[in-house]
């Protein structure tokens, strides 16, 4: 078979509930939840396939996912361990191409092209991709392959847990494959257009491509008719883009109640802080900015920014300029806060680094500190080691962290 382009989706099945499981096995073949826990207005971040039987997925509403799953196990997120074992991931990617465009800790998109003449039909890549990941992390994944991208995204959705799907090169295959799927599978069709698309008695893919073009112009825009009738005809130029540094790395929760004490508000910014700085270092990454998010009670919100000249991957550099944020420029004017977040942002690679001309010695040391407790907390869990000011308890708040934020509004 002649494959032009060779692109592979790789999906790490329930990962961050894997996870856990990997790392306690007793909690294998039970309901397991990661993400905030009941009570609060926190989301689920991963379910295993024990709990998504009683309908509960990602981004739900901790407190639906309780009354779906009532027995199920919870588990708070630990993203340090997380990214750790996505570079464990990452380094099976790198045995077979270069060409990786991450979407998140837990999928890639690979270009397997250049790589056929070094290790066979791209088939026979995409299956020593999957057996390589579990040999050298204990992780299952799912995987895609195709000509393009969007097909190699939706192959690799079609059979988890552990699914391979081929879609030859073959235009005829892709439009068989896509034809009866929803077509609320295409990128760019969301809730809105979904239901202007019902009201056409349009439900499936193979449903749009059966429309008059001029007349779904007219109803959806020129733009979004074509792209919409691209991807139904399974055609999408794309490239993967290698280029995997994120343009911001961030954390925040929506609190069970309204904090009203600065105190509290502090303290929980020291541990947004924390988790941030570990994922810059997870992903070999320094930020020269920080911005900080409040949402008020009201709904009404507001961002503060501040700039360091010295790029930084260490907690306290982050905490001190989001406090200084949070005391002299977010007046809260006896607003309760629901919201808090924190987003390192103008990101540089370890190595694009420029250090100043006298080293703060302070700094290195708060460096190193720092490195020395990513070694314990990978080794030991993410509670190994805790700051003695995070040891007076922290308010009851659950949002979904790390970089894939389901957004608040």
């Amino acid at each position: 078979m002649n494959w032009p382009r060779a692109i592979a989706h790789v999906d790490l099945d329930q990962f961050y509930a894997a996870v856990e499981i990997l790392d306690f096995p007793e909690l294998k073949g039970k309901p397991l939840i990661v993400g905030g826990k009941p009570g609060s207005r926190g989301v689920v971040c991963t379910a295993s396939y024990e709990a998504r039987v009683f309908g509960v997925h990602s981004a739900m509403a901790s407190t639906q996912a309780a009354k779906l799953c009532p027995h199920a196990i919870w588990r708070t997120p630990r993203m340090a361990r997380y990214a750790e074992k996505s570079r464990e991931v990452r380094a099976v990617y790198e045995r077979f191409t270069d060409m990786i465009e991450p979407l998140a800790l837990d999928e890639a998109f690979l270009d397997l092209t250049g790589s056929i003449k070094l290790f066979g039909p791209p088939e026979t890549i995409a299956r020593r991709i999957k057996d390589e990941i579990f040999s050298a992390t204990g992780l299952v994944a799912s995987v895609g392959l195709a000509f393009n991208k969007f097909l190699a995204k939706v192959a690799s959705d079609l059979e988890k847990p552990n699914g391979l799907v081929i879609v030859p090169p073959d235009p005829s295959a892709a439009e068989a494959l896509l034809a009866p799927l929803p077509v609320s599978r295409l990128w760019g069709v969301g809730p809105k257009t979904a239901e202007r698309l019902a009201q056409l008695n349009v439900k499936t893919i193979g449903d749009l491509t059966r429309l008059d073009a001029e007349f779904l112009t007219k109803m959806l825009g020129a733009q979004t008719a074509k792209h919409l009738l691209l991807l139904a005809r399974g055609i999408d130029a794309r490239d993967v883009e290698s280029g995997d540094r994120p343009k911001s790395i961030g954390r925040e929760n929506t609190f069970a109640t309204d904090l009203r004490d600065r105190e509290e508000m502090e303290r929980e910014l020291l541990a947004f802080c924390d988790e941030v700085a570990a994922t810059l270092r997870a992903r070999k990454l320094r930020c020269h900015g920080v911005t900080l998010k409040v949402k008020y009670a009201d709904f009404t919100r507001t961002a503060r920014a501040a700039s360091f000249e010295e790029a930084t991957d260490v907690a306290d550099k982050l905490y001190a300029a989001v406090v200084d944020l949070l005391r002299t420029k977010v007046d809260l004017k006896g607003k309760g806060v629901r919201l808090l977040g924190v987003a390192a942002h103008r990101l540089v690679a370890e190595n694009e680094s420029t250090p100043t001309l006298f080293p703060d010695e302070h700094a290195l040391r708060l460096r190193r500190a720092a490195e020395a407790t990513d070694r314990v907390r990978a080794r030991f869990g993410d509670g190994a080691l805790v700051r003695a000011r995070l040891l007076e308890g922290r308010s009851k708040n659950t949002g979904t962290p790390g970089e894939r934020l389901p957004a608040e509004e």
